[in-house]
């Protein structure tokens, strides 16, 4: 793999920071072209700024409070790689809504127009995770397993190169919130699906990772998958009910006055 790409004298450019940073120009380009698909004032930018701030923020530091007593702090703090998406996620999320609120933005609207862009940074952030040899899974036979001799840690044992599993099952994702958003689904809708979507898919691949379990056959990344995924679909079935009970409204209506 590629860690390191070149070095400006002492300060390191890693595959992984220039996978992040191109996965965070994606996804403003893409958000800002959902948000004037939906009329969402632009100033929701700037909640993606401090999103991707609090983000990074957030996934380093959940990363090093599952790593704790692995090394030395600031070892673990400095490293190259570790990152916690769902750290980066709850941080992420939380920065955003703050300044969304302090802008007076609708939330729920800008949340969901910002879905296809957080799937897209979300996958092309997993490939520098490949790149720089982090968050891989167990030992694998399979003609496309992967060793890392210079990852996070390094392993000369072929293993399940989950950072593209979980990269490519973001794709149908990103393209079915299009497609949905695109049909005029309700923006709660959206939102569902991209919880219980990405929730599930690293729910699934979780069992494939290297990971300290805490419950059982369950690590920290599955409890907070399964919250996400219960989240998502709580929303979904909200709406859909608010949906039924809409239809027959309409059609007693339409009954009535026939």
């Amino acid at each position: 793999m590629y860690p390191e790409l070149f070095r400006i004298g002492a300060f390191e450019i890693t595959s992984f920071g220039v996978m992040v940073a191109l996965g965070a120009l994606v996804g403003l380009w893409l958000y800002r072209r959902e948000l004037a698909y939906d009329g969402v004032p632009s100033s929701a930018l700037d909640a993606a700024l401090v999103g991707i701030v609090g983000g990074l923020v957030g996934a380093k530091l959940l990363w090093v409070g599952e790593h704790l007593g692995e090394g030395p702090l600031n070892a673990l703090v400095l490293s190259r790689g570790g990152m916690s998406w769902f750290g980066g996620f709850a941080g992420g999320i939380g920065a955003g809504i703050w300044m969304l609120r302090w802008r007076g933005v609708p939330i729920l609207a800008a949340l969901a127009a910002a879905t296809p862009a957080l799937t897209v940074g979300h996958a092309l952030g997993r490939i520098g995770c490949f790149l720089v040899g982090d968050d891989y899974g167990g030992p694998s036979g399979l003609p496309w397993a992967v060793a890392f001799p210079n990852g996070l840690p390094p392993t000369t044992v072929p293993v399940h190169p989950t950072q593209i599993y979980e990269a490519l099952a973001l794709v149908p994702l990103t393209w079915w919130l299009l497609r949905w958003r695109r049909a005029g689904r309700p923006p709660a809708q959206v939102l569902g699906l991209y919880l219980s979507g990405a929730g599930a898919a690293r729910f699934a691949i979780e069992f494939l990772r290297v990971n300290t379990r805490v419950i059982g056959d369950l690590s920290v990344a599955h409890v907070a998958a399964l919250a996400t995924c219960a989240v998502g679909v709580a929303l979904l079935a909200r709406t859909r009910t608010t949906d039924d009970v809409r239809h027959r409204t309409t059609t007693s209506n339409g009954s009535t006055n026939m």
